[in-house]
């Protein structure tokens, strides 16, 4: 599974970023079943570590190409594709419940489930020459999954347009309708993804983890909810000793001690 997924510990030179580079190249980094596995196994080390930001790429000519369709019609049975997307699910996920924000890094494709790894990240950064798309849908198979967190970043419209046309769009329109945070030409990629994980990785990362928690908690509750949830969150946040530094350290007008 090592090989499958590289760990690199203080990426681009920041400590506290680490890269995760899903390293299956010649199959444009399908999500197979033995990927599905490295991936959630390594975002599970990650999120229990000391890391403070963490950045998902993708070895060679493509981010990802979603799921392995030849693995996938190998054995067509119900019972095969409940456990596999369950097991896709599951990692997706673990993406979203890590303390650690996490950053797609996208180059050249992110299609089907691909697209959906770009979606379910809590941000994304992606080369000018990358394109997107949920394309099952020209294979008979409408998007299920990956329009779960696609209809969270995107517009109703504008995800729906996506899932039943099947047709890619660049990384500007990606940019435009909610997919990816900045846009970067391709040598220029690397650089852009460092900036702004060294931008996070400078935060609290109290502060960081329990915002991301409360994020995603209040944009699935109703308002009412979601206030009472901002609150207690805050109510916690305000007690952390960091938290107290950067408050005091204002009204002293001075930069913060944080240790």
């Amino acid at each position: 599974m090592s090989e499958l997924v590289r760990i690199e510990q203080d990426a681009y030179g920041v400590k506290g970023v680490v890269t995760l580079t899903m390293n299956r190249p010649e199959a444009f980094n399908a999500l197979s079943e033995a990927m599905l596995e490295a991936l959630e196994h390594a975002l599970r080390e990650v999120a229990s570590s000391e890391a403070r930001v963490l950045v998902l790429a993708g070895e060679g000519r493509a981010f990802c190409a979603g799921h392995d369709l030849k693995e996938m019609r190998a054995e067509p049975s119900r019972e095969y594709y409940r456990a596999l997307f369950a097991r896709c699910t599951r990692m997706m996920l673990t993406i979203q419940q890590m303390p650690q924000p996490v950053i797609a890094r996208v180059h050249g494709i992110a299609t089907a489930a691909g697209c959906q790894l770009v979606a379910m990240c809590d941000l994304a950064v992606a080369s000018s020459d990358a394109r997107f798309a949920v394309s099952g849908v020209n294979l008979g198979l409408f998007c299920a999954t990956p329009s779960v967190p696609l209809s969270r970043n995107l517009s109703r419209k504008a995800a729906f347009e996506m899932l039943v046309t099947g047709d890619f769009i660049d990384a500007a329109t990606a940019r435009e309708r909610g997919l990816v945070n900045r846009v970067a030409p391709p040598g220029d990629l690397d650089d852009a993804v460092r900036k702004l994980a060294a931008n996070i990785a400078a935060k609290p990362r109290e502060a960081v983890a329990a915002g991301k928690g409360l994020f995603y908690r209040q944009l699935e509750s109703g308002i009412e909810d979601a206030y009472a949830l901002a609150s207690e969150t805050m109510v916690c946040n305000m007690m952390e000793d960091v938290t107290l530094e950067g408050t005091q350290a204002f009204i002293e007008k001075r930069p913060p001690r944080w240790e």
